[in-house]
């Protein structure tokens, strides 16, 4: 079978991560995906490092699977080679600050009357209107703005940035979601239309319970550390040699858990019979159960606790991760060969469909790899051309 997305083109705009992310889910599925770069530096995340071989790990591992090729916006003739790709494609993704695809002669009314079919998507910091949607925006902004930071951290500490960059990460998510929608959507009309998602809209989104929690009691959420805000027990527990997560889900799981732990007592403490009572009573609670967590190792607790269905883990560190049996059984880590890094480990592809291949396809493109082939391609620009565009830095 054929990837989802086979039929589909995509002109990435897209720089850093929140949009480069978002092409990569696109790419991931099966859509060409022409990342268009600045000459000569390209996306600013092709300096960030880690290194291999002079080469960016950082941008090897969110531009998979994509094209690229560079074309010099600021230039007339470079903006015409946009206007015309954009009726050879698709969709069009960017994620600069609001505006600025404006001030370029780029925006989307602009390519809408070049391609009434296209789908534009714009990812930003905080949205293409409202008080705020010309401010810059970098992920650890966006967390604190979100709020998110504000219940992440040990009990009484700071707060505490999440150590993902699931601000951006998100939209990029959240990106994908609308242009597919776009997509389908195009189906029954058979015209386009602006995607537009911000930053801070899908912090807000994410907040899961923290906002019912608000609204339900008044007051502001605050860190927990590990602590569930209304499941116990659920967070870490020491064990001889370490730590392991348990997470004890509903009441017939915690009878479950006291036979696993040989407190059989405990399922008629009517302290604890409760969901409610045990994170009433969690400060009684908890030192019960250290007490006899610390009695055998992790191994063995958690060959006991998943034994009788009990959701646990030890917590990983990222080597221990990688080298997960089931992290390698669904191809969640996989080398590719990168023209000039040589072979190199990157996260895989998460979405796992009956019938298609999960396998990373090709990996990112060094600056302006498919230049040629694209222009050639798509508009049939003579090699005599594209090095007169060359010598005047139009790509």
């Amino acid at each position: 079978m054929n990837l989802p997305l086979e039929n589909i083109k995509v002109l990435d705009l897209t720089r850093v991560l929140a949009g480069p992310y978002c092409t990569m889910i696109l790419a991931d599925l099966g859509a060409e995906v022409i990342k268009v770069e600045r000459p000569y530096t390209g996306d600013d995340s092709r300096a960030f490092g880690p290194y291999v071989e002079n080469e960016s790990m950082y941008f090897i591992s969110i531009n998979r699977n994509k094209k690229s090729i560079t074309v010099n916006l600021k230039s007339d003739k470079g903006k015409d080679i946009i206007k015309e790709l954009v009726k050879k494609v698709d969709i069009v993704v960017e994620n600069f600050k609001p505006g600025t695809m404006e001030r370029l002669g780029l925006g989307y009314d602009t390519l809408k009357s070049v391609n009434e079919k296209i789908i534009y998507a714009g990812l930003s910091g905080f949205g293409h209107y409202g008080p705020y949607s010309s401010r810059p925006a970098y992920d650890g902004v966006v967390q604190a703005m979100g709020g998110i930071m504000s219940i992440t951290g040990q009990e009484g500490g700071e707060p505490t940035r999440v150590g993902s960059s699931i601000g951006d990460i998100f939209a990029g998510i959240f990106g994908a979601i609308g242009i597919l929608s776009a997509i389908n959507k195009r189906k029954v009309d058979r015209l386009g239309m602006k995607v537009d998602v911000s930053m801070l809209d899908c912090q807000v989104a994410v907040l899961e319970n923290a906002i019912s929690r608000y609204f339900a009691t008044g007051k502001s959420p605050v860190p927990m550390g590990n602590k569930h805000s209304s499941v116990v027990p659920f967070e870490p527990f020491s064990t001889k040699d370490g730590k392991i997560m348990i997470a004890v889900g509903n009441d017939n799981l915690w009878l479950k858990f006291c036979t696993s732990i040989n407190r059989e007592d405990l399922k008629k403490d009517g302290r604890f019979k409760t969901n409610l009572l045990r994170y009433n009573n969690y400060d009684y609670l908890r030192p019960i159960i250290q007490k006899e967590l610390i009695k055998k190792t992790t191994k063995e607790w958690e060959k006991i606790l998943i034994n009788e269905g009990i959701p646990s883990a030890p917590i990983n560190n990222i080597e221990m991760l990688v080298n997960n049996e089931q992290v390698i059984a669904r191809k969640m880590i996989q080398q590719i060969k990168h023209p000039k890094a040589g072979r190199v480990s990157i996260p895989g592809v998460p979405i796992k469909i009956s019938g298609c291949s999960d396998d990373i396809r090709f990996s990112a493109p060094v600056l302006g790899q498919h230049t040629e082939e694209i222009l050639k391609e798509y508009l049939s620009i003579s090699s005599d051309n594209l090095e007169i565009m060359r010598k005047e830095e139009v790509i």
